[in-house]
C-alpha cells in the first residue's frame, strides 16, 4: 500500500513497495536520505530511491520508494511541484545560490515593490530555462558541478519547464519572498538567477522549501531520523517483511 501512515500502520511490507514522505533537513543530499533509509533496513538488502532531487541547500519534501514500487520513480517525479523560499536581489553567486561566495554586486536603489510584482508575471506560463553551472545535469557525460569546481565553463541546453504559479509573498529589500508552483526539471535557482537578469540587476536564492510534490504535502513528511529508528524497531520486531 503506498503513503500509509507510520504511526496508524506499524507493519510494512518494504520488498512489494512503500510510498515513504520524507522532511530533507538542510545540508543533506537526496543521496544522504537514501542511504540513510537503506542502511536502517540492515541486513536486509531492498531497493530504495528518490523521486525527485533536492539540493543540500533545499528542504522539504522527498519522496522515497521501497521494494517493486521504485518502477514508479519516473511517475512521482514527474508531478508538479511547489516551493517556498527567499531570494536575495542586488548580487549574483556562480552556483545561483550560498553554495558558493558572491561574485558581483549591483544598487538596489531603483528597485520597487511595483516592479517586483511586476516582472514575476513575466515568468508565469512554459519558459525557457538554462540549469545552473553547479548543478548534476551532465554534460559530455560528466555532472556540471565537478566541471565548475575545476574552473570550467559549460552551459546545458536550454530546456522547456512550466512555471504555473509565481506569487510574492514578503519584500523586504535586499530579501524577498516566494512561492512557485512549476513542473518537473524546474530549477528554482535558474528562475531566480532569470529573475534578477529581467531587473536588469541580480538576485541569488538563499533559502527554498519543497512544500509539495503531486498531492502530497510536507506536513504528512515524517524526520529522517524518526523514520529511520521507526524502521529498526519494526525490524527488530520482526515485522519488516524481506
Amino acid at each position: 500500500m503506498e503513503n500509509r501512515n507510520l504511526k496508524k500502520f506499524p507493519a510494512f511490507d518494504f520488498a512489494q513497495g512503500e510510498l515513504l514522505l520524507v522532511n530533507k533537513p538542510l545540508n543533506w543530499t537526496s543521496f544522504d536520505v537514501v542511504s540513510k533509509i537503506r542502511n536502517s533496513f540492515k541486513p536486509l538488502k531492498l531497493k530504495v530511491g528518490h523521486a525527485g532531487t533536492l539540493d543540500p541547500l533545499a528542504t522539504g519534501l522527498l519522496i522515497i520508494c521501497t521494494g517493486k514500487l521504485t518502477k514508479k520513480i519516473d511517475e512521482y517525479q514527474a508531478q508538479e511541484k511547489e516551493y517556498t523560499g527567499t531570494f536575495c536581489l542586488g548580487a549574483i553567486t556562480p552556483s545561483y545560490d550560498l553554495e558558493t561566495d558572491i561574485q558581483q554586486t549591483f544598487t538596489i536603489d531603483h528597485l520597487t515593490k511595483d516592479l517586483i510584482f511586476k516582472t514575476s508575471r513575466q515568468f508565469l506560463g512554459m519558459i525557457n530555462q538554462v540549469p545552473p553551472p553547479h548543478s548534476a545535469v551532465k554534460v559530455a557525460g560528466e555532472r556540471l558541478y565537478m566541471k565548475a569546481r575545476r574552473g570550467e565553463t559549460f552551459e546545458a541546453k536550454t530546456r522547456l519547464v512550466t512555471i504555473s504559479e509565481f506569487e510574492i509573498t514578503r519584500i523586504e529589500f535586499p530579501e524577498v519572498d516566494f512561492r512557485v508552483v512549476c513542473s518537473k526539471g524546474t530549477y528554482i535557482r535558474s528562475l531566480i538567477y532569470d529573475f534578477g537578469k529581467a531587473l536588469q540587476n541580480g538576485a541569488y536564492l538563499s533559502k527554498l522549501k519543497r512544500t509539495r510534490s503531486g498531492t502530497f504535502h510536507t506536513d504528512q513528511a515524517y524526520g529522517v531520523m524518526e523514520l529511520t529508528n521507526h524502521i529498526r524497531s519494526l525490524k527488530d520486531c520482526h515485522v519488516v517483511q524481506s
